[in-house]
């Protein structure tokens, strides 16, 4: 917020967009950080950060906005950096009322606030939500899990199939189903139409367990897939796999996909199998355009 009031400092009107560009500047960042987005990969965090100082510089009347998509330093800006103020935080802003007024209005996402700059402070809004939001869905994906663990192979075989499908692999559960009743020779647990039309098979390995699955155990599998002259193959298990695992299947000419049990459960997540929404939460901003009156 402070860089922002500054950028304003001249007394001139500036437009939002160069003064992302021109605090990007500032602040020297490289084109990554630039170009990172939050997490509903709708926008970059910087962009994010720059309106949310603008609003929040608004509120208090440190800023205020002649025409669309510009702002401006008020007499109140000038006076708050007269004060050589180390940083601008919501500390600082709360004893204007007009921010208090603002910031603790119960329309607003209440952020935490313990006299200085936290993790929590140093968020915007938005990035509050998403984080809350990436808590509540790690926790979610590790319950499945567990549940995934807890229940029989054949259970998990089932999920497999139903993941599969998901994702968009071709026939029907009663296909994919007699494939894997009958398929169990040579290290490979199933097989899967490519597409609807069965141009192609995909080979299913599916370990239900509790160690880190090893290189032995992916070169078994890729066996399997020579003895069946098959190009691709899947390895899906509820543990994980082991670095030298990993590298042996990218090193190979065969195609081979390791799933862990991190990755299925958040394809259960994704496809929503084995959950259930229970709420919903829009969030929204405010459509410019619809208050544009020279639009016509």
């Amino acid at each position: 917020m402070l860089p922002l009031l500054e950028l304003a400092a001249d007394g001139r009107e500036h437009n939002i967009r160069d003064a992302i560009s021109q605090l990007a500047d500032r602040f020297d960042l490289s084109e990554t950080e630039r170009k990172a987005v939050v997490p509903s990969g709708l926008e970059p965090v910087f962009a994010n950060r720059v309106h949310w100082a603008r609003t929040y510089l608004k509120k208090a009347l440190l800023l205020e906005t002649p025409r669309r998509a510009h702002f401006q330093i008020t007499d109140r800006g000038r006076e708050a950096l007269s004060q050589n103020p180390l940083e601008l935080n919501v500390s600082f802003l709360k004893k204007y009322p007009e921010f208090e007024d603002f910031f603790g209005s119960k329309s607003t996402p209440a952020i935490k606030e313990d006299g200085h700059q936290t993790p929590d402070t140093e968020q915007t809004p938005e990035e509050t939500m998403a984080d809350g939001y990436l808590r509540l869905r790690q926790q979610l994906e590790s319950g499945l899990l567990a549940q995934v663990r807890l229940n029989s192979p054949e259970f998990f075989e089932r999920l497999v199939i139903r993941v599969l499908l998901a994702i968009g692999y071709g026939g029907s559960i009663a296909d994919a189903g007699r494939a894997f009743a009958k398929s169990r020779d040579e290290g490979i647990d199933g097989v899967i139409k490519e597409d609807r039309l069965g141009l192609d098979l995909i080979y299913v390995q599916a370990k239900r367990w509790q160690d880190t699955v090893g290189r032995p155990e992916i070169q078994r599998f890729v066996g399997a897939l020579h003895g069946k002259q098959a190009k691709r193959g899947i390895f899906i298990t509820t543990s994980d796999f082991s670095r030298d695992a990993q590298d042996y299947a990218k090193s190979i000419e065969v195609r081979v996909v390791l799933i862990d049990g991190a990755t299925l459960a958040h394809l259960m997540f994704e496809y929503g199998i084995g959950t259930s929404t229970i709420n919903t939460y829009a969030v929204k901003r405010i459509d410019s355009d619809f208050f544009n009156e020279d639009d016509g």
